[in-house]
């Protein structure tokens, strides 16, 4: 059985390294977990590796398993799919998803593990921690039959919200992008794409997840009175001015927050975590998910690859990295 490991880590903001690690023998309720992939979120984790994450903000985003602290050196990740090489018999042999950073092999607590559905490629499913940020936001925003719904910004989390909104009856939904290119991302989904200065007005909710001022305040102009921009994207240590002196008082507008450290208000005392996280892997067992991963890499190249997302040399969505074998 695995015994030894590699992991990244940020050594110095700008700097990751493949660190060797030894792991500890699994206790009977544990799970050694052999890693196949993981997926870069590049939003986030750009904004770590970059040493961006705010002081006050430290605790907040911790990832389950990280190690170290923000800015450096840290070990961060969490969109992590493997196979179980020890743990319960129930579990042996399955192939798991885990909020994990990215590490050869671990041994976690075997309720930090779901089982990915047959009918989800492993690949695909590390996708469940962006598809389960999704199902967040539309708890929290609860869009209703026949809205007409701007997703700004077709980045992971923005393409992940689309796609289920796509699912939603009588729902019109237009992913806005500055990046053309999206425009076959946003087909392979199912939804109209428009450029931010292109994209329909008079519309019932807009969810942002573009991470600029200039998204946000786009979202805000194309809103009905009394509509909702929820807001998903995180800005790390950059200010966000906007302009409020048109119609926002006057039209009774609403910026709502919404992110994943906490079950939406509206689910809270009947669904947990995990039952949000099942549900997000359940949700990928459709292959226009796959328009989301735009790249891959082999694991010893991850800190090149960060390097390269971060200065944006390398455009991506999901970049999935790939382990011996796979």
């Amino acid at each position: 059985m695995t015994r030894e490991a590699d992991a990244f880590w940020l050594r110095t903001p700008g700097h990751g390294e493949i660190r060797p690690v030894t792991l500890p023998a699994p206790g009977p309720d544990d799970v050694l977990v052999r890693t196949c992939y993981s997926g870069v979120s590049r939003g986030t984790e750009t904004l770590v590796f970059a040493g961006r994450v705010p002081p006050h903000e430290h605790a907040v985003m911790r990832a389950p398993f990280q190690e170290g602290d923000f800015p450096a050196p840290v070990k961060y990740g969490y969109l992590n799919v493997g196979v179980v090489e020890q743990g319960p018999a129930g579990l042996r042999g399955r192939t798991v998803f885990c909020l994990y950073p990215h590490q050869t092999a671990y041994v976690v607590p075997a309720g930090a593990v779901v089982p990915v559905p047959d009918g989800v490629p492993p690949a695909r499913a590390v996708l469940a921690g962006t598809v389960e940020t999704a199902v967040n936001a539309l708890w929290d925003a609860a869009p209703l039959v026949g809205d007409r719904i701007t997703v700004v910004g077709a980045g992971m989390v923005g393409c992940a919200v689309a796609a289920l909104l796509a699912r939603f009856p009588g729902v019109h939904v237009e992913l806005v992008d500055t990046d053309p290119g999206r425009a076959g991302i946003a087909g392979a989904l199912g939804v109209d794409f428009a450029a931010p200065g292109d994209a329909a007005t008079g519309r019932d909710l807009v969810v942002h997840a573009s991470a600029t001022a200039a998204g946000l305040q786009r979202s805000l102009e194309l809103l009905v009175p009394e509509g909702t921009v929820v807001e998903l994207s995180w800005y790390g240590d950059r200010p966000v001015e906007l302009s409020l002196g048109g119609t926002f008082h006057s039209g009774r507008l609403t910026i709502r927050g919404s992110q994943v450290g906490t079950v939406a208000p509206a689910r809270r005392g009947s669904r947990t975590y995990a039952d949000r996280l099942a549900l997000a892997l359940d949700l990928l067992d459709d292959p226009a998910f796959d328009a989301l991963i735009t790249g891959s890499s082999p694991f010893v190249e991850l800190p090149d690859v960060l390097d390269r997302l971060t200065s944006g040399e390398l455009p991506a969505l999901c970049h999935l990295i790939t382990y011996d074998g796979e």
